[in-house]
């Protein structure tokens, strides 16, 4: 009402965490149809995918060596274990299984059998596991166990090639030298010169046929098939209840990301905070819903009713407000669309201020298409207003009417009245001197007008009535609607007391009121008599209504009440 609105602060991080958690949630239909997705998802894979067979076996490498029990020898001497894993899923690793497996009678092709293939190395290992997956189980044990095998014998071809090729280096170099040697051995014996160098080249000699002997020693192990691939009993792969697990976590993570992408771009109000944010005025209360008030204006007066609590609040909360305690008038209107909630709010405000002893008029100045007089039902009984002059018939005359509340009392209600000049019978002289009556000592005025972003008929009265609650369902309002009416009517002249949400209706209550609407308009079309409030004030003429009809100018009224 009067006090400032708090803003969001940034630092209450865990109450934001809380609304926007709390506005994804309002997608249900978008959560709940991407975790049928994901478990859809899920069930396909696992039921329309064919069963596959994986067959693993380990390969330890080892270098090659001339004593490996020697003090200090290390098994990973000159072992890259990466460039070993890249060798063993190499086009020559699977050439030469292809042609053991044909010999089996596999006929398979390279790209086709390495396709199967995973090769990874444990951590801080020199080993490499060779996985296969296949169709049946022989076939990734048969297929794994040829691949394991190829790798081990390129490794140890490659090895016995190095050592070749450094033996024939090796003997390259000593041929030369045992010619030399043979020279000198022809020479004659005791010059010096000839002894020493004959001695140099014993020594070479002898240093290369060492090397030599040294490389054909060495143990060629490429390694060794410590774990030999078996035949699996049981297909690999994830079953039926894990996939549809990770289906049903995809499916809720996509359903969040829909919601949030919805939430992005819904021009809707998303929580109570930006409602108070946008209009500039706080919550003065959120209705419940009630199927016990289907169908009916009144709540208070329903015995247990949470409903009628609900308003009760919201009276007393204005009651001891400071600005409306000095005026006590209130216009109770709803952004757009139907106006069947404010009118049950400014019904039920009327009744819960009653019961405070107040002298309470209610004014609908819904003059389009009045029905506040036939929804209150039995009621509704009819008196003729004091102000009335004989003859006069234009609204409000003849609209007085008192509402019994049982158990708490009555208020005075004027009914509204189809009227071809709606500006000029909201603007007139009488409707000056109704709302004049809020200045009476206990007395509270309350005006039921049209929707504010529909119809101008509220912003002609806003002038009279300063005070304005707004009435709406959050789920329909939207953030730029709440900000132009927070504008019209400060611009006007008025305050913005508060919101009050209703849960509005459900899909199938909106459907009967729509057909009820329907069956209503087909009868006053076939020529039925109207009901109470729906006459017209010049003996049935017609109602065009057209809104274009408010946004003409009006003249100044200086007897039309004071406030």
């Amino acid at each position: 009402m009067t006090q400032p609105i708090r803003a969001l602060e940034d630092q209450d991080e865990p109450a934001l965490l809380r609304d926007q958690f709390r506005q994804l949630l309002r997608y249900r239909a978008l959560l709940a149809s991407g975790v049928v997705l994901g478990l859809l998802g899920g069930g396909w894979l696992a039921l329309s995918g064919e069963d596959s067979y994986t067959s693993t076996g380990e390969v330890v490498v080892r270098s090659a060596a001339s004593d490996p029990f020697a003090a200090g020898a290390s098994a990973d001497k000159g072992i890259n274990i990466g460039s070993e894993r890249q060798t063993a899923v190499s086009d020559t690793v699977g050439t030469l299984a292809v042609g053991s497996l044909a010999r089996h009678g596999d006929r398979v092709d390279v790209g086709a059998l390495l396709s199967g293939l995973q090769v990874t190395n444990p951590p801080n290992t020199l080993v490499l596991r060779f996985s296969y997956t296949g169709r049946t189980p022989a076939l990734a044990k048969a297929r794994a166990e040829a691949l394991a095998d190829a790798y081990l014998e390129i490794r140890r071809q490659r090895t016995e090639d190095s050592i070749a090729n450094m033996v024939d280096g090796y003997r390259a170099q000593l041929k030369p030298l045992t010619e030399q040697r043979d020279q000198l051995a022809e020479q004659a014996v005791g010059s010096n010169d000839v002894t020493s160098a004959r001695a140099n080249l014993v020594v070479s000699i002898s240093e290369l046929s060492r090397k030599i002997s040294e490389l054909r020693a060495l143990d060629t192990t490429p390694g060794y098939l410590t774990k030999r691939p078996v035949a699996p009993t049981k297909p690999t792969g994830a079953g039926l209840p894990l996939l549809l697990g990770l289906g049903g976590v995809v499916g809720l993570a996509l359903g969040l990301l829909l919601s949030w992408v919805r939430l992005v771009f819904d021009p809707a109000v998303r929580s109570t905070r930006e409602l108070v944010r946008c209009l500039g005025a706080p919550l003065l209360g959120t209705l419940p819903r009630e199927r016990a008030t289907a169908g009916t204006l009144l709540a208070i007066g329903r015995s247990g009713s949470r409903l009628a609590e609900e308003y009760r609040a919201v009276a007393f909360r204005l009651a001891y407000d400071p600005w409306f305690a000095q005026r006590r008038r209130l216009l109770v209107t709803a952004p757009r669309g139907d106006s069947t909630a404010a009118a049950a709010a400014a019904v039920n405000l009327a009744a819960a201020f009653a019961e405070m002893g107040r002298d309470v008029l209610l004014v609908e100045a819904d003059l389009r298409t009045p029905t506040l007089a036939r929804d209150l039902g039995p009621a509704v009984q009819g008196a003729r207003p004091r102000w009335a002059t004989e003859g006069e018939r234009a609204w409000p005359s003849d609209s007085r009417m008192n509402v019994d509340v049982p158990g708490s009392g009555a208020f005075t209600l004027i009914a509204g009245r189809r009227t071809d000049n709606v500006p000029r019978a909201l603007t007139s002289a009488p409707v000056g001197r109704i709302v004049a009556e809020g200045d009476r000592p206990d007395a509270v005025v309350i005006v039921l007008a049209p929707p504010v972003l529909s119809y101008a008929d509220a912003v002609a009265l806003i002038d009279r009535v300063e005070g304005v609650v707004v009435v709406c369902d959050p789920r329909e309002v939207h953030r730029s609607d709440l900000e132009r009416i927070r504008e019209i009517i400060e611009a006007a002249g008025g305050t913005v007391l508060g919101a009050l949400l209703h849960p509005g209706r459900s899909r199938h209550e909106r459907r009967a009121r729509k057909k009820a609407r329907k069956r209503r308009a087909g009868g006053g079309r076939s020529g039925s008599a109207p009901g109470p409030g729906d006459g017209d004030s010049h003996g049935g003429a017609g109602h065009s209504g057209d809104p274009a009809q408010t946004l003409g100018l009006r003249t100044f009224d200086s007897t039309a009440g004071h406030r």
